[in-house]
């Protein structure tokens, strides 16, 4: 409704809000069953996801459970296999120089081993071989005399009468690092008697990267760990994970035991593990969906009807609100839809607008077939749909108005144009404000002039004294001539002749004066003409020059010869001009200035982009030049630095010049000074 409209009217249409009934018992309870439903289902599928995760990290472990037994066997039969063939060094009792030559080869196949020793029975040091791959592990600490941890595995394996290892302990390098080392020592018998010992020295981190395979090492990390879980060596792959699963397994050896760690660093379990999982959790997810369906299906009218009923209202009130007006026809033109807005707009009713079709009512009479002929234009697709113009309609009492009429294409569900849709705003208050403005810029104007020229008076009645002094003084002469005795007839003629001319003289000079500055303050409509710049300048030059003359200041034009014409007002122009120069002169009224002088120059310009010839016009003095916190607010109106001023005079000049298609700006002047630019446009010479 609108707001103007009576509260009681009858006619009025208001929307009817459809409000929900209240909540049966019935309702309540069906949609607790539906609720308890929906939670079960969710219990369900939730306790299956939860338990198939627990599944699959128990299947895991138990994996890795397996991989770590079976990499204890690989560990521990390859270090049997390395036994055997250290064994085999002292087949065919060598001598120390061939048994170093068997080492050395045995030791390059086997890069776990760093170090290979033959010592006698009191551990005396017969001959040794070196890892080729790396630097000798013992050089740093030296091995003349014999460490604890071989005597310790020497004395396991006299015990056992067989090969026994020693604790692992840590080894320093030269290079500042350093690695675990376990040794192990193998007896040696000849007949029932020992004849002496040979000890390997392993590297542990080695060990691993030579016993296992690249799968096992690829998928794990491994390594070799104390009963309290220190880590002494570690080979495998890194963390790629956020869960870790661990398996330990406690490695037995002959005088010494290793506990092997594996990690298995694994995502956290998929969400559907295996097929099972996922084919309960698809039924699950099926049945919330048929019964969510169901539910849905059974609400559906309900629902549809309340978005109804609410869609309506929110259109009606926002239809009624607004204040533009909207119209939709068909692709006949007949007219199918119309809101309050335009029915207001032209007078009409809308049961008087709905299917009409061309002429409109609201057409002038006089441009029906006009409006005809650009809707089927407009509705043939040869113009932009949203592109507005405008146009002018008549109101039901004859009245006429102009409009902004906006269109687009009626596009239905199914994607086919249907018609048009029409958004028209009244813009006769836009054309009433705008009317006003320029007329208020035209008193503005006419007021700024009238400023300029009383600010004058005291100069041309200054001015004014010298010919009317003249012409009183040669008047006076006359008359004095005239009253003499008449010696000499023919002389008296001659001075009579000369002085009533020095009495034209003045009298037009006084004349010249007192019409230009008419013509500047005379009130013209404005009205662009070809007019030369040399005319332009000889307007203003008599006002400039008596300015000039009290201010002491030389006046120069100059006119770039071939300069064509400028289409201007010729008198907002003059005002620009004149207004430039004044305030050019009063800028070097000052003691500090002794020489003052103004140039005002006239030039062409060079075509720009759109093939346009323009000229130049530039006024140049020698003041003081403008502080940099007056040139931000030199154009603003009623700004001035004057204590006579009114602050129009730049802020007028920037609008003429604007309004004529060019800017007015200005830049510092060398060697002191400023000058003031503006470009006009050149006039087509036929």
């Amino acid at each position: 409704m609108r707001p103007d409209a009576p509260a009681d009217s009858d006619s009025a249409e208001t929307p009817k809000l459809l409000l929900p009934a209240p909540q049966s018992a019935s309702t309540v309870r069906r949609r607790t069953l539906w609720g308890v439903l929906v939670l079960l289902v969710a219990g369900l599928l939730a306790m299956v996801v939860w338990l198939a995760g627990i599944y699959e990290a128990n299947q895991l472990q138990a994996r890795l459970e397996r991989d770590v037994a079976e990499a204890v066997g690989d560990v521990r039969a390859f270090f049997e296999h390395n036994a055997q063939g250290l064994q085999a060094l002292q087949h065919a009792d060598p001598t120390p120089n061939s048994w170093v030559i068997d080492a050395g080869a045995f030791v390059r196949e086997h890069r776990e081993i760093l170090r290979v020793e033959w010592r006698d029975s009191a551990l005396r040091l017969q001959a040794h071989a070196d890892t080729p791959f790396r630097a000798p592990a013992f050089e740093h600490q030296g091995r003349r005399e014999v460490p604890s941890e071989v005597v310790v595995a020497c004395a396991n394996a006299r015990r056992f009468s067989g090969p026994a290892y020693a604790s692992s302990y840590f080894v320093s390098m030269a290079d500042g690092l350093g690695q675990e080392v376990m040794e192990f020592c193998l007896p040696l018998q000849n007949g029932t008697k020992l004849a002496g010992y040979l000890i390997a020295s392993y590297a542990l981190r080695d060990v691993l990267e030579s016993a296992l395979t690249r799968p096992m090492t690829r998928n794990y990390q491994i390594s070799f760990t104390e009963g309290d879980g220190t880590r002494l060596a570690v080979f495998g792959s890194s963390s790629r994970g956020s869960r870790v699963f661990t398996a330990r397994q406690l490695m037995d050896l002959p005088g010494t035991t290793l506990v092997l760690r594996m990690d298995s660093w694994r995502a956290a379990p998929d969400l559907f593990p295996n097929v099972l999982t996922a084919l309960l959790t698809a039924m699950s997810i099926a049945l919330v969906a048929v019964l969510g369906l169901l539910g849905e299906d059974m609400r559906r009218r309900f629902r549809a009807e309340h978005e109804l009923a609410d869609v309506l209202a929110f259109r009606k009130a926002m239809e009624d609100s607004l204040v533009t007006g909207l119209r939709a026809r068909d692709l006949q033109g007949r007219t199918t839809y119309v809101n309050p807005a335009f029915c207001q707009m032209v007078g009409f009713t809308a049961d008087e607008l709905l299917g009409a079709g061309t002429p409109a009512p609201y057409w002038p009479p006089e441009s029906g077939e006009e409006y005809r002929q650009r809707q089927l234009v407009r509705h043939t697709g040869n113009a932009p749909p949203r592109e507005g113009y405008e146009s002018v309609f008549m109101r039901k009492d004859g009245s006429r108005f102009p409009v902004l009429i906006i269109e687009a294409p009626l596009i239905n569900a199914q994607g086919v144009q249907t018609g048009w849709m029409s958004a028209l705003l009244d813009i006769s208050e836009q054309r009433r404000v705008e009317e006003l403005s320029r007329a208020g810029l035209e008193r503005l104007q006419a007021t700024a002039r009238l400023a300029t020229v009383g600010e004058m008076a005291s100069l041309l009645s200054h001015e004014l004294n010298q010919p009317l002094a003249a012409i009183s003084g040669y008047a006076t002469g006359s008359l004095n001539l005239l009253r003499s005795d008449p010696l000499d007839g023919a002389a008296i003629a001659a001075e009579l002749g000369v002085a009533l001319q020095r009495i034209a003289e003045q009298s037009q000079r006084a004349g010249k004066v007192i019409k230009s500055v008419h013509d500047y303050v005379r009130r013209r409509d404005q009205v662009r003409e070809a007019v030369a710049p040399q005319a332009l300048l000889d307007a203003i030059l008599p006002l400039v020059h008596l300015q000039a003359r009290q201010l002491s200041v030389r006046v120069q034009t100059e006119v770039e010869a071939g300069t064509p014409p400028v289409q201007c007002d010729r008198t907002m122009v003059e005002q620009v001009l004149l207004n430039l120069a004044r305030n050019g002169m009063q800028a070097m009224d000052s003691p500090q200035i002794p020489q003052r002088s103004l140039v005002i120059r006239v030039r062409a310009l060079q075509a720009n982009g759109s093939g346009k010839k323009r000229v130049e016009f530039s006024v140049a003095d020698q003041g003081e030049g403008i502080p940099p916190e007056v040139q931000q607010q030199l154009f603003k109106p009623f700004f001035t630095t004057k204590p006579e001023g009114m602050g129009l005079g730049l802020s007028l000049c920037r609008t003429v010049v604007e309004q004529h298609g060019g800017a007015l700006e200005f830049a510092a002047n060398a060697p002191r000074g400023t000058v003031f630019t503006f470009a006009l446009p050149a006039a087509e010479v036929a």
